[in-house]
This record gives structure tokens, C-alpha cells and sequence, in this order.
């Protein structure tokens, strides 16, 4: 039971991680665009993490 607790809060914290950043990344929200950079930084922080 703790390997799918901590299966689900890591593919949770990839999902909204990554995936938010990719959404912040489009630049949707005025001047907050993140760009491919803080993309792909997300993506890897949140993997070491």
C-alpha cells in the first residue's frame, strides 16, 4: 500500500509540475511566460525532487 501512495503522489507531482509549467509556458497570463527553458527545468527538477 505505501509503494501505490507513493506511486500516486509521484506521478501527481510530474503531472502538476510539469504539465503546469507547460501550461504557464504558453504565456496565457500576461507576461509569465516561462518559456521552453523554465519548461523543461520544471520537468527535471520535479523528477530529481
Amino acid at each position: 500500500m505505501k509503494k501505490l501512495i507513493a506511486e500516486f503522489i509521484g506521478t501527481m507531482w510530474l503531472v502538476l509540475g510539469g504539465c503546469g509549467s507547460a501550461v504557464l509556458a504558453t504565456g496565457g497570463f500576461g507576461d509569465l511566460g516561462i518559456g521552453f527553458v523554465g519548461v523543461s527545468l520544471a520537468f527535471g527538477l520535479t523528477v530529481v525532487i
